[in-house]
């Protein structure tokens, strides 16, 4: 069973192409991913709390400086807050819109498999997945591609 969600959706920037309604579509899509992973941290996840801001590219790169010390702006940025002991998670993820836009034309993908993807991607660094290990990259890119795959959306990491 999928957790309860409290969604914000916040706009630093115009994403015409990203309403409310799909961001939250892709968030809950990643939840019952999650669910379906059988894993403990799904097992004790009763809740997830999560904001979902849409920036600029100045916003994106000051936080992307001010958080990871990179000088950039990154496609998605995950704030992960962990999971309390009544098992609501949560976290902030951050999407860079002019990012999103120049990367989907750069590697000759639909703008919004794109944002899916990448929406997808942050979801699951806010719920503690990550990829920093091969093992733990290849546990998250696995769900990341099986969630896609029920959405429609081709294989990202595919060349």
């Amino acid at each position: 069973m999928s957790p309860d969600l409290s969604l914000v959706v916040q706009y630093a920037t115009a994403a015409d192409q990203l309403p409310r309604w799909r961001l939250r579509r892709w968030v809950l899509h990643a939840l019952r991913g999650i669910a379906r992973a059988d894993g403990p941290e799904a097992d004790a996840l009763r809740a997830v709390v999560l904001t979902l801001r849409l920036v600029d590219a100045d916003e994106g790169r000051r936080l992307n400086r001010e958080f990871r010390g990179r000088d950039y702006a990154t496609n998605v940025l995950t704030f992960e807050y962990g999971t309390g002991p009544d098992g609501t998670a949560s976290g902030d993820v951050v999407l860079c819109v002019p990012v999103l836009h120049s990367e989907a034309a750069e590697q000759g993908k639909p703008l919004l498999d794109h944002a899916a993807h990448l929406t997808v991607h942050g979801v699951l660094h806010a719920l503690g997945y990550d990829h920093i290990d091969p093992d733990e990259a290849s546990t998250m890119e696995a769900l990341e591609v099986e969630i896609l795959g029920k959405m429609g959306i081709a294989d990202p990491y595919q060349a």
